[in-house]
């Protein structure tokens, strides 16, 4: 499990969990963003990270993608093995 700001533009995965206070998860919960849904990074920033989830855009401040836990998503990880076993 990796936190969201430790991702790159391109990489898919599934929340596995987010931390923080309360607030802050009842905000993210609001915003579409819950354990168990993928998202998908779609830019990086200095101060923060835009992901996609659910067909909508959301940017993200670092403080509050730190909070955000992601494993990859089956697709990525699939690809990932099919590769290696081309090789």
């Amino acid at each position: 499990m990796v936190d969201l700001n430790l991702q790159s533009s391109g990489f898919k995965g599934v929340i596995a969990r987010i931390g923080g206070d309360p607030l802050l998860q009842r905000k993210l919960m609001s915003l579409g963003l819950r354990r168990g849904q993928e998202i998908a990074v779609l830019q990086r920033r200095k101060s923060g990270v835009v992901v996609s989830a659910n067909g909508s855009r959301v940017a993200l401040d670092a403080s509050v993608a730190a909070h955000i836990y992601l494993e990859p998503a089956a697709d990525d990880s699939e690809a990932g093995a099919a590769e290696v076993s081309a090789r």
